[in-house]
């Protein structure tokens, strides 16, 4: 735990991300558990609205770190891919848990059963769009913070997250799409 703690202190971005990350589902939890168990729907709205705050939070936290003086680094990268992916990703990953507790805790509908053969490539394609969506804007927002800082030396780290989106989204588009369309014949063959 030691170890947990020095890796934090040295790295007061990684620990603003991982916060984030934390904070993200733990307000999704409490909205919806404020919302089904305690049946308080607009304290639940609330809550729920919150959620995009922490994207704010863990953007400012990363603009005043670098203003203040910080050189770039992995974890700064890291927070401008963390923004992009949240805001793409975030509002279905909330339709998903409040879905899950609607079921769970308020007699809804059960989830929607596994996708299969065309539906289920079409889901993966636009799971793909997502993703390239969200890679598009976490390199706008790295962009904006390689021009804002300027100096190539306190930039490098930055930039060494373009290949890495790039990687992220062919290793997406693989185990996504193309698997899918490869092994969705063989699915429908056998049903």
């Amino acid at each position: 735990m030691d170890e947990i703690g020095k890796f934090f202190a040295e790295n007061p971005m990684a620990a603003v991300i991982a916060a984030g990350e934390v904070g993200f589902w733990v307000v999704i939890a409490a909205g919806l558990a404020v919302r089904y168990v305690l049946r308080a729907r607009r304290t639940s709205v609330v809550l729920l609205a919150m959620v995009p705050l922490i994207d704010v939070v863990v953007l400012v936290a990363t603009v005043l770190d670098l203003a203040g003086g910080a050189k770039a680094n992995f974890t700064h990268g890291l927070a401008a891919v963390y923004l992009g992916f949240s805001v793409v990703f975030g509002p279905g990953m909330v339709r998903w848990a409040d879905g899950r507790f609607a079921h769970r805790f308020a007699g809804g509908p059960p989830p929607p059963p596994k996708r299969r053969g065309r539906a289920r490539l079409r889901h993966e394609w636009r799971e793909f769009g997502k993703c390239l969506l969200a890679c598009g804007l976490a390199a706008v927002v790295l962009l904006i913070a390689i021009f804002a800082i300027g100096t190539p030396e306190q930039v490098a780290p930055l930039w060494a997250w373009f290949p890495r989106l790039g990687t992220v989204s062919v290793i997406w588009l693989f185990t996504g799409p193309v698997w899918e369309a490869l092994s969705g014949d063989r699915e429908e063959a056998r049903t």
